[in-house]
């Protein structure tokens, strides 16, 4: 989501000046995206530029107020109901060094699984804590919390297959073979 699309959603359940946006829109996000005010009024001259929204008198403290048109609900409804599309992890940095450990012996690719693992777990428990700590008042920070205890379990899961996979090749060096890699990466 950008701040564009953002600001489109909250402008189509009401009226609203700049500030007044920025502050729900991070409210909304469980305030996991703090926004920068310039960049929230600059958005919202782009899209009163191009017709998604229109400025309406100041307000009774001088705020100027802000109105989604019709084809900006159009372009939030068309947004909100498409599908987003998953990041292709062909590049993550932990995939990386565990390959490279694989390939070029500079590390035991055992030991780099060990030490991800370990940061991972790490991670993992402080969202369960900080989920336990939450007297579940905020459903935005509670659904991120959610999102990344997922995440950091997926990756412990992915973790372990790679360990499995290790494992079934028996390999007695650190440095395996072209082969021996590309069976490991199936």
């Amino acid at each position: 989501m950008g701040v564009r699309e953002g600001l489109l959603c909250l402008l189509a359940r009401g009226d609203s000046h700049g500030y007044g946006l920025k502050l729900e829109l991070e409210s909304t996000t469980g305030h996991t995206w703090r926004l920068n005010i310039g960049q929230v009024y600059t958005t919202l001259q782009r899209l009163e530029r191009d017709g998604l929204v229109r400025s309406k008198e100041a307000d009774d403290d001088g705020r100027v107020v802000y109105s989604i048109t019709d084809e900006g609900r159009a372009v939030a409804q068309a947004w909100m109901t498409t599908a987003v599309d998953l990041p292709v992890a062909d590049r993550d940095e932990i995939s990386l060094k565990i390959l490279m450990a694989v390939r070029s012996g500079v590390a035991d690719p055992r030991r780099v699984v060990e030490r991800q693992r370990g940061a991972t777990m790490g991670l993992l428990q402080d969202y369960v804590n900080l989920k336990a700590a939450d007297d579940g008042g905020d459903l935005a920070w509670l659904l991120h919390l959610d999102r990344l205890i997922y995440s950091a379990e997926a990756e412990l899961r992915w973790l372990d297959r790679v360990e499995d996979r290790l494992d079934a090749l028996d390999a007695p060096s650190p440095a395996l073979s072209r082969k021996q890699t590309r069976e490991v990466v199936r």
